[in-house]
């Protein structure tokens, strides 16, 4: 049994808030760069030259890429062979939100109640999810999640009739009625199966994924493919200007569901995608 203190937790997590606002993760670099480079349309190639000079802006200034630094959202896998120790996790998740939210002068936008909006002025409590693995290691991923794209989400109770069309259909319509609002060029994350709650969560989660990464399910891996081609069909482009390059990418994850059930889920995300992962 391996011991980690909690202390640890709130001290990645502070770092994980400002390097996740600050700097564009490498697998988001990839696809931006890719972007960039096959964007048709020359209004669609200056938006993206603007965003990559607003990314290196950040970067060498040590500033947020966007004024919206996001609700924290924490993604945490604990090995079944840790012991953690010093006081309550929830605890420390919420003090290395405080901390990082603090420190880094990251906007806070989290409201304690949803109808009478008294902001709490530390950007807590965060969203967490917490997962059990095996291992004796602790991966905590913070995806600090902005509201334009937030919002843009959706959830389709599919009948099973409906099928793989359906799925498609479902992530167009979203993508199509999101257009400009989604600060594209954005990334996809699809959660199909499980349960109304599960399908949400699958969707977030596909955005934590490398987004120059594919499914290891053949038909789910040409899914993201053709879900990706047809969504940088739409003309919506960089900025909700035109372009070729509405999105940069479409991760799914699926999981078993009822016989007569079909969940769907979209959570779109702007181009930043914000993610940062330590492994304590």
């Amino acid at each position: 049994m391996r011991e980690i203190q909690v202390s640890a937790v709130t001290e990645a997590i502070a770092e994980l808030c400002i390097e996740a606002n600050y700097e564009l993760s490498s697998d988001m670099k990839a696809v931006f760069e890719q972007a960039k480079e096959t964007e048709e349309g020359p209004l669609g190639r200056q938006i993206l030259e603007q965003l990559e000079e607003n990314l290196q802006i950040a970067k060498t200034d040590r500033i947020p890429i966007c004024q919206d630094t996001g609700m924290a959202v924490v993604f945490v896998e604990i090995g079944q062979d840790v012991h953690l120790a010093g006081g309550s996790l929830e605890e420390a998740i919420h003090a290395g939100v405080r901390k990082g939210y603090t420190e880094g002068y990251l906007r806070k936008s989290v409201v304690k109640d949803p109808i009478y909006r008294e902001n709490t002025k530390d950007n807590t409590p965060a969203v967490i999810h917490y997962s059990i693995v095996p291992g004796d290691k602790v991966t905590v991923t913070v995806a600090p999640k902005g509201f334009g794209s937030e919002n843009m989400s959706r959830i389709f109770m599919l009948k099973p009739a409906d099928g793989i069309e359906g799925v498609k259909d479902a992530v167009m319509t979203a993508v199509r009625d999101a257009g400009p609002n989604a600060c594209p060029p954005m990334v996809v994350g699809v959660g199909i199966g499980g349960t109304f709650e599960k399908c949400a969560y699958l969707a977030k989660k596909a955005l934590t994924l490398p987004a120059d990464s594919h499914s290891e399910i053949p038909y789910v891996r040409e899914l993201e493919a053709e879900l990706l081609q047809k969504i940088n069909g739409l003309g919506i482009g960089p900025g909700g200007l035109g372009g070729t390059k509405t999105a940069l990418a479409v991760n799914i994850l699926t999981y078993p569901t009822h016989i007569a059930g079909l969940p769907v889920a979209v959570n779109i995300c702007c181009h930043v995608n914000r993610h940062a992962t330590r492994i304590l």
